[in-house]
C-alpha cells in the first residue's frame, strides 16, 4: 500500500520542519513549502528521503492568495510525477510569522501582513486545495497558547490565531460530508528562532516561561512535531473540530 502524502506548508525550517520529520519517521510522504529558503527546504527532502518516505518541495508564499491557482497546479504536477496520484491526504497550514508590536502602536501595514499569512492565506489556499484532499482526509490549522492567555504585544497575531480557531469549526462542520476532520494546534512558547528567536536566544524570557509551566521547561520543536504526527494517526481518527493546546500546561 503506497504511503499517505502530507503538504506542510513553511517547513523548511522550525515547527514545519520538525512536523515534516516526524512524520517521515511514521511512513508518511511529504510535500514542504518554502518561501525563500529553497536550500533549506531542499535538505528537509533529502533528510526525509533517507527514512523509508519521499518528499518534494515547492515555493509558495501564503501571504500572496492571487498566486494559490498557480500553486494547486504546481503540486498536482508534483503529486503525479511523483507519486502517481491527482490527490493527497494531509494539509498542515503550518506557515507564518510573528509580530510583536502593542495594540495602540500597530500599524494598518502590520496588521495586513499578519491578516494575510495568518488568516487570509490559510483560508484560500485550504479552499483551493479542498478538490485535491481526498475524502476522509485531515487537515490541521496553527494556532498558538496566546488566543488562551494574554501576553502584551500580541494583540493582532492572537486575533487572527482566534479566527482562524472558529473558521477550524466551520470547517469541519461542512466538510464532515467528506469526511475529512478538521482541527487547530496552539502550539505554546517554543524555540525556534520565531519571533527573532527570543525565547530561545533570551534566557531571562525562556526561565520566566519554563516557571510559568506546569512541566517546567519551554517547549522544543520535537514536542510539535510529535503532537501533528499524533493528530495525523489513525488513532485520531475521531477528534474532530477541536482546539488542541501542547504548551506543556503554560499559564495554568
Amino acid at each position: 500500500m503506497s504511503n499517505k502524502i502530507a503538504l506542510i506548508t513553511g517547513a523548511s525550517r522550525g515547527l514545519g520542519k520538525s512536523m515534516a520529520l516526524h512524520l517521515a519517521a511514521q511512513g508518511v510522504d511529504v510535500v514542504v513549502t518554502y518561501r525563500s529558503q529553497q536550500d533549506e527546504a531542499n535538505d528537509v527532502v533529502k533528510q526525509i528521503e533517507q527514512t523509508c518516505a519521499q518528499a518534494a518541495a515547492l515555493p509558495l508564499d501564503v501571504s500572496q492568495a492571487s498566486s494559490f491557482p498557480h500553486f494547486r497546479t504546481a503540486l498536482e504536477q508534483v503529486l503525479g510525477q511523483k507519486w502517481g496520484r491527482k490527490d493527497f491526504d494531509f494539509l498542515v497550514n503550518n506557515a507564518g510569522i510573528g509580530i510583536n508590536a502593542p495594540f495602540a502602536e500597530t500599524s494598518e501595514e502590520q496588521f495586513d501582513q499578519l491578516m494575510n499569512i495568518q488568516l487570509k492565506g490559510p483560508f484560500f489556499l485550504t479552499q483551493a486545495l479542498l478538490p485535491i484532499i481526498i475524502d476522509g482526509g485531515r487537515i490541521i490549522n496553527i494556532s498558538t497558547g496566546l488566543s488562551r492567555f494574554v501576553l502584551p504585544g500580541f494583540a493582532t497575531y492572537a486575533a487572527m490565531k482566534g479566527a482562524m480557531e472558529v473558521l477550524t469549526r466551520y470547517q469541519a462542520k461542512e466538510l464532515g460530508s467528506r469526511g475529512i476532520s478538521v482541527n487547530i494546534l496552539a502550539p505554546g512558547a517554543i524555540e525556534t528562532d520565531f519571533g527573532g528567536g527570543v525565547v530561545r536566544d533570551n534566557k531571562q524570557v525562556n526561565n520566566f516561561i519554563a516557571s510559568q509551566t506546569a512541566l517546567g521547561r519551554v517547549g522544543l520543536p520535537e514536542d510539535i512535531g510529535k503532537a501533528v504526527t499524533m493528530l495525523l494517526s489513525e488513532e485520531a481518527g475521531w477528534i474532530n473540530g477541536q482546539r488542541i493546546e501542547a504548551s506543556g500546561g503554560m499559564f495554568l
